[in-house]
């Protein structure tokens, strides 16, 4: 007790929940979503054809959760698009990754030690998002509680839900990369996160909401920090659901299940110790050494 009164913990978790995230938190945000653009085949070759439908991909992995959440609130979908702040920032980060000479932008953030902090970072945002989504759909629903888990959601992985869409503005069509089919850690992690929040909202948890920000931030941030070093597809949920749903749906239980934002397509080699990222920027040297 004495350890934790030293710590005030409580009041750690009220500081870190009232920090402001832009520009620091926004801008590693923009950076791992629009870096995780380029590693999209095809994604460079449409930024050389086609840039502003380039842009508005890249808009769309930064901005989706929101303009996804605005539709389900029947809002405007381009409300967002006021903060011009941010709308200027998230494109000088598009511009830098695609267009900076000898790629030197891409080079720098993608190297992995800076990638680590970004992604840590980027988990920051992410956890504001779902709280700030079951925040506002209370307000508008009080008690509405599946729609306030499913705002919270959407705002915690609307980008991915939105990957179809997407798609089609590269001029790529892949339904069975849907992420309802195929939920990669970020979405199960929001969902999850979601109904914690929401649990909260209706006072069934009995912990602050600052204090819930700061757990489930520090467990998000450090799952894929994690992940992201050992480039490793695998969840930490993987085993927990195969029993749940061996339990209660009798499917077969399983040693895990791969975690990436699109499975490769049919008959594409893979590899357990290599990303996605890591396939499309070895497809990408290739294709550079074959033009040489």
């Amino acid at each position: 007790m004495d350890v934790l009164t030293v710590l005030n913990l409580g009041d750690i978790a009220q500081a870190f929940s009232k920090m402001g995230m832009f520009p620091v938190f926004d801008l590693a945000y923009y950076i791992v979503s629009i870096l995780y653009l380029k590693y999209e085949p095809g994604s460079v070759e449409v930024s050389r054809r086609s840039p502003v439908a380039s842009w508005l991909c890249a808009m769309l992995y930064c901005f989706g959760s929101y303009i996804l959440a605005d539709i389900m609130l029947g809002s405007s979908p381009v409300d967002y698009f006021q903060h011009n702040s941010h709308i200027l920032l998230a494109s000088a980060v598009w511009y830098l990754i695609f267009y900076c000479p000898l790629n030197l932008f891409y080079k720098c953030v993608s190297f992995l030690p800076i990638k680590l902090v970004l992604v840590a970072l980027k988990e920051v945002v992410r956890t504001r998002k779902i709280a700030a989504g079951v925040h506002h759909a209370h307000h508008a629903y009080h008690h509405g509680f599946f729609i306030m888990v499913i705002v919270g959601y959407v705002k915690g992985s609307g980008v991915a839900l939105m990957s179809n869409f997407e798609q089609l503005l590269r001029g790529v069509w892949r339904p069975e990369t849907n992420e309802i089919l195929n939920m990669s850690f970020p979405t199960k992690a929001s969902l999850y996160g979601a109904i914690l929040f929401t649990m909260q909202e209706a006072h069934w948890l009995p912990v602050s909401k600052s204090t819930l920000i700061l757990i489930f931030t520090l467990f998000m941030a450090t799952s894929k920090v994690v992940m992201t070093a050992r480039h490793s597809h695998g969840s930490p949920f993987a085993l927990i659901e195969s029993w749940i749903c061996h339990l209660l749906f009798s499917s077969p239980l399983a040693g895990g299940e791969e975690d990436h934002h699109h499975p490769p397509p049919a008959g594409a080699p893979s590899s357990p110790l290599k990303t996605k990222e890591d396939l499309s920027e070895g497809a990408r040297k290739r294709k550079v050494k074959k033009a040489e």
